[in-house]
């Protein structure tokens, strides 16, 4: 078997589609038929070109996949050739290999800089040459795969795209509809109001706040926080906010038939209640803390439930603020849990915050989190012309402020406020 023969048998596992267009370029008709008669015997379409004028011109109607240049060439030389070559625009690489005397290998450095990819000396030993062409075909096969893969990931990327849009919609009118959950930023009981804040970490969360009322002019408020945050979070508090509606108070457990109007349960029968609903789901793990208050319009005299919530925050007219509570079991861990009531007397111009975790333990630049001592600093900042909605808009504000304008909190951040005979 001749050496040509040999040479081709080389090659029967390389990929055709990586390496099978050559282009030899060399001004010398007898070296170009050399190497196109063994290319030829190994299978490759070969394409002759007699100046690198020539050579160039092919590639940019062709794009070969191997380019085998001489160096020393009359007008344009073998190194200017292939940085030309580089600068053409092609759809995958070109290989390029040199073709230099032996007197000529100080200059491999240019060569390189200009792009080549391997050197040959002349004359070509068929064997060195076959070897060449093998280390230059897995090169190309790797960048083959390499697009291929990427393009792999680029459609499916456009498809995560795709689905993270529809997800990011899907949630982004989740979150209208959460805020549907509270249909009023305030109200008004007699000379009372009620404002509620709802700001989530993210599109949608698991806090709550809100408020309703009944015929006599008695109401309630409350503030609420969903174990977790996202999605699971978001719909249980859906599914609590339900059992607290003032839209339908047949299916509010605050509310008990009295005749033809609505009479409030006591607050800790309120937070029996629900968790008794709570626990009654099975499969659900999250849980919830709850502070809620009902107000007798009239009197003033007020009582709440604290379970697992932050304790609420008294501000009296006179000036004097306390926090109020001593905490309580979270709803929806334990079966049978009881809770207790707690009473006060509210007088005019007498304000209450019911808050969530969001506030006390936002973190401070300095790692430290606000604590009730931060968030009643914060408060007693808020002016005094700043009532209702604006006043809660006005402490959020001044949070961000102390958290040095954070865009994203770590934790959902929720009020109810209540004014007491303010109107």
């Amino acid at each position: 078997m001749g050496m040509y023969e040999n040479a081709k048998s080389a090659f029967p596992k390389m990929r055709k589609d990586s390496l099978q267009r050559v282009l030899v370029v060399d001004d010398s008709r007898a070296q170009r038929r050399i190497l196109s008669l063994m290319l030829k015997r190994w299978g490759f379409d070969v394409i002759e070109a007699e100046d690198a004028e020539e050579g160039l011109a092919i590639c940019r109607e062709c794009s070969p996949d191997l380019v085998i240049s001489d160096w020393m060439m009359p007008g344009m030389t073998g190194v200017e050739f292939c940085m030309a070559f580089r600068a053409l625009p092609r759809d995958s690489y070109g290989y390029f290999i040199l073709l230099t005397s032996k007197t000529e290998k100080a200059a491999v450095t240019s060569g390189l800089d200009a792009g080549a990819d391997d050197f040959l000396s002349k004359p070509v030993n068929g064997d060195e040459l076959r070897a060449r062409i093998k280390a230059g075909a897995r090169i190309l096969e790797m960048e083959q795969e390499l697009v291929a893969k990427n393009d792999l990931i680029t459609d499916t990327l456009a498809e995560l795209q795709k689905v993270h849009a529809s997800i990011d919609r899907d949630l982004q009118q989740a979150r209208v509809l959460q805020h549907s959950l509270m249909p009023r930023r305030c109200e008004t009981f007699g000379s009372s109001r009620v404002s509620v804040l709802l700001k989530s970490c993210g599109h949608v969360g698991g806090d709550l706040a809100g408020m309703f009322g009944a015929a006599s002019g008695d109401f309630g408020l409350f503030s609420l926080d969903v174990s977790g945050h996202g999605i699971t979070s978001a719909m249980l508090t859906a599914r609590v906010s339900g059992y607290l509606s003032s839209k339908y108070p047949d299916e509010n457990l605050a509310l008990c038939r009295d005749g033809s109007d609505y009479g409030f349960l006591p607050p800790q029968f309120v937070a029996s209640r629900l968790n008794g609903r709570m626990m009654g789901q099975q499969g659900v793990t999250e849980y919830l803390t709850l502070a809620y208050m009902q107000v007798a319009a009239q009197s003033g005299r007020a009582r709440f439930v604290q379970a697992g919530h932050p304790p609420p925050l008294l501000l009296r007219a006179t000036g004097e603020a306390s926090f109020i509570g001593n905490g309580g079991l979270p709803i929806g861990l334990i079966d049978d849990a009881t809770y207790d009531d707690h009473f006060l007397t509210l007088e005019p111009g007498d304000r209450v915050l019911l808050y969530s975790d969001g506030f006390t333990e936002a973190m401070m630049p300095d790692g430290t989190m606000l604590e009730e001592e931060g968030l009643l600093a914060l408060v007693r900042n808020v002016p005094t012309y700043h009532t209702g909605p604006d006043f809660l808009d006005a402490l959020y504000e001044g949070l961000r402020a102390k958290t040095q304008f954070a865009d994203d909190f770590d934790d959902d951040i929720s009020a109810a406020f209540l004014e007491f005979g303010c109107l």
